[in-house]
């Protein structure tokens, strides 16, 4: 804290030391206190602007405070707010109807959390593959990626390879083999046990680094998992809801998972809301009482799901996403600069790669862009994500890539 005291006010560093002192320490933030955010914008404590280049991990795609979103949660937080599943409400069954239309599925199991969502669909493919494939009972398999980010929960850390999710933290939960990213070869041997139910994939995956596979990985996996009965389950949780240029990152490719999850952005950044979305022949294979959640499918929840959903068509984001991601990349692999070392991504999910003597460069390059009026966060090192609301316009991603050079320069 003491090295960071001389970059903040006052006024935010009475805020950090709050953190500090009463707050677990499980997370390392860039020193800005943020108290308001509108659109592609949020502003501290002190009243400076900043683009937000993270967006909550992909949470608010439609931008922060968007009127239409948070005027459905006020009017719906007046009304009723949580029923819990005991009992039926007049909001729940609309949404069922909206989101499974939207998506094209059958049914919707919602939940709360992305990794809830995670969760949930890990013992949705584990049921169908008892009582559809006929696995036999305790030896289902589902089959992860390396360096792949699906939550912090006790089961998900199981199958990570990064030490800093998984060290001290075990036992771990078996019943997971972890292949190779972007590697069909990998994926088709796996594939043939028997006792493979499924397979959990991100599109790109977003925490390693914004890593994007070779064309055509995506259907080729489909077309694999088809073949050995085996379900692609997409974890859409920071690649969909138009951040990547198409409303799922799987449809760039066709792809249709058997089990889909879906959380951040839908509810537009203003509560925990997920879903997992499936056919009657996965779903149905769960009976009441053997899986749910108190908020999951909570009437606040429900109304502004939908809302978030319709932003997402009426502002066409996905067009906009393509449009803009295309320009930024442009304008990013433009830079002359010895340190930026690639340019990569798909839409506005993006993320450049920092090559430099000092192992801290990146981090250090976020604090200059914050000081500069920009806030990202490095991933992994070398990496820093560059993802802001899907709202952003041409103008608006110039000026940000003019400080993200003039940063560079500081290096």
């Amino acid at each position: 804290m003491e090295a960071l005291s001389t970059a903040v006010s006052a006024r935010s560093q009475y805020f950090l030391d709050l953190e500090d002192k009463y707050g677990a320490h499980n997370y390392h933030p860039l020193p800005v206190v943020l108290s308001k955010g509108q659109g592609v914008y949020v502003w501290d404590v002190d009243d400076k602007k900043y683009f937000d280049f993270l967006s909550g991990y992909s949470a608010v795609n439609q931008g922060h405070c968007h009127p239409a979103i948070i005027s459905t949660l006020i009017e719906q937080a007046s009304v009723l707010t949580l029923t819990s599943r005991a009992f039926y409400s007049n909001v729940l069954g609309e949404y069922e109807k909206f989101i499974t239309e939207y998506f094209g599925y059958d049914k919707v199991l919602p939940m709360n959390t992305g990794v809830e969502a995670v969760e949930t669909a890990i013992k949705l493919c584990r049921r169908w593959g008892y009582e559809v494939k006929g696995v036999p009972e305790n030896k289902a398999t589902i089959l992860v990626c390396s360096h792949n980010f699906h939550g912090r929960t006790s089961t998900v850390i199981s199958f990570s390879s990064d030490p800093s999710s998984y060290s001290k933290f075990g036992p771990f939960m078996p019943g997971f083999k972890t292949i190779p990213y972007n590697d069909l070869n990998a994926l088709q041997e796996a594939a043939m046990d028997p006792n493979v139910c499924g397979f959990l994939v991100e599109p790109i995956q977003g925490e390693a680094g914004v890593v994007v596979p070779t064309e055509g990985y995506l259907s080729g996996a489909k077309k694999i998992c088809e073949d050995n009965h085996v379900l692609f389950i997409g974890d859409e949780i920071q690649t969909g809801l138009c951040r990547t240029g198409a409303l799922l990152a799987c449809d760039h490719e066709n792809v249709r998972p058997d089990i889909l999850i879906l959380g951040k952005a839908l509810s537009g950044g203003t509560l925990p809301v997920s879903a997992v979305l499936a056919d009657d022949e996965i779903m149905l294979t769960i009976k009441p009482g053997e899986h749910g959640s108190t908020y999951g499918g909570n009437p606040l929840a429900c109304k502004v799901a939908i809302t978030s959903l319709q932003v997402l068509k009426n502002e066409q984001l996905a067009a906009n996403a393509t449009a803009m991601g295309e320009l930024m990349r442009k304008k990013l692999n433009e830079i002359d600069s010895p340190f930026l070392k690639l340019v990569r991504g798909k839409g506005l999910l993006n993320a450049i790669i920092i090559e430099h003597q000092n192992p801290e460069a990146a981090w250090e390059l976020c604090l200059q862009m914050k000081e500069l009026g920009l806030l990202a966060k490095p991933t992994h090192g070398d990496k820093i994500r560059l993802a802001p609301p899907l709202i952003i316009n041409s103008g608006q991603v110039e000026e940000a890539v003019s400080i993200i050079k003039k940063a560079l320069t500081k290096l």
